[in-house]
C-alpha cells in the first residue's frame, strides 16, 4: 500500500475518478442559498442515485479511520429486548 509523504492516509483514499462532461462552478455568497440550493440538486436525483452517494460517503468514512468494511455479515433479525409499552 502506498502512502503518500505528507499525509498518512493510502493512496487508493486519495485518488480521484474524472468527472465525465462538464463541470458547474457556482459561487455564493450566502450559506443558507447554497445548502438550498444543494437539497433542490439531491431531491432532483433518483433515489437509487442518492443511496449511491451515501454508500460511497460511508466506504470513504470507513477508508479514511482505516476500517474494513466487511459484506454479508450476518445480523440480528429482530430487537435483541423487548421493552413493555404501556398502549398495548
Amino acid at each position: 500500500m502506498r502512502v503518500f509523504a505528507h499525509c498518512s492516509l493510502p493512496a487508493h483514499v486519495l485518488q480521484t475518478e474524472r468527472m465525465e462532461g462538464a463541470v458547474t462552478v457556482r459561487k455564493y455568497t450566502d450559506f443558507d442559498e447554497m445548502k438550498a440550493d444543494e437539497y433542490r440538486y439531491w431531491q432532483s436525483r433518483p433515489a437509487h442515485e442518492r443511496l449511491d452517494a451515501v454508500d460511497a460517503m460511508i466506504e470513504t468514512a470507513y477508508a479514511l479511520k482505516g476500517w474494513e468494511i466487511v459484506r454479508d455479515v450476518p445480523r440480528l433479525q429482530r430487537p435483541f429486548v423487548r421493552l413493555p409499552v404501556p398502549w398495548r
